[in-house]
């Protein structure tokens, strides 16, 4: 089938939704491979042809609307539009992700300084069976033979009363208001 923009645009204005068809038929590639080119995937480039079908019916089904160009230069210019707004989109997201993440990171860094220096105050059995546990991953048996403990039951009574004493001695120096910031 062969329509002239006049006859695409008449069959919109009755509602004719083979229009539809016949313009999604004839520009997919041409827009698909725009956006894909501009480092767009063929679901993107299927929304945005989509999109900018919905913006040219819309558009066209309008009295006052007078097409100054072909329909496909029409299409290609609302899906560059449309791309360019996503792009911005996804690069204003990924920038507040790596803000957020960076952020993060630095508060992350700073707790585990504070307890760092609040473990080195306990004294060395409590500063070895905390580590052990906590930051190596160690086991509890583990933890038991390497310190000489009796067993882990003993090894855990231990992490528990030096877990207890590293909570008291944070809360004494800090309030929570310096881990929420």
């Amino acid at each position: 089938m062969k329509l002239s923009d006049a006859d695409i645009i008449e069959k919109i204005r009755n509602g004719d939704e083979t229009a539809l068809d016949f313009l999604y038929k004839k520009h997919y590639r041409m827009m698909v491979s725009m956006i894909l080119r501009n480092n767009g995937t063929e679901q993107e480039a299927l929304d945005i042809f989509q999109d900018a079908l919905i913006v040219f019916w819309q558009k066209a089904k309008s009295d006052d609307f007078k097409l100054t160009s072909k329909i496909s230069t029409y299409l290609f210019s609302v899906c560059q539009n449309l791309w360019r707004k996503e792009l911005d989109r996804k690069r204003k997201f990924e920038e507040s992700d790596k803000e957020d993440s960076e952020e993060n990171n630095f508060e992350q860094q700073e707790m585990i300084k504070i307890i760092h220096d609040c473990i080195n105050e306990l004294g060395e059995s409590c500063k070895q069976i905390l580590t052990y546990h906590y930051f190596d991953g160690m086991s509890m048996e583990k933890i038991a033979e390497k310190m000489g403990l009796a067993n882990s039951d003993t090894a855990k009574t231990k992490r528990y009363k030096c877990k207890k004493r590293l909570d008291e001695l944070i809360r004494s120096r800090y309030t929570s208001s310096d881990f929420l910031d």
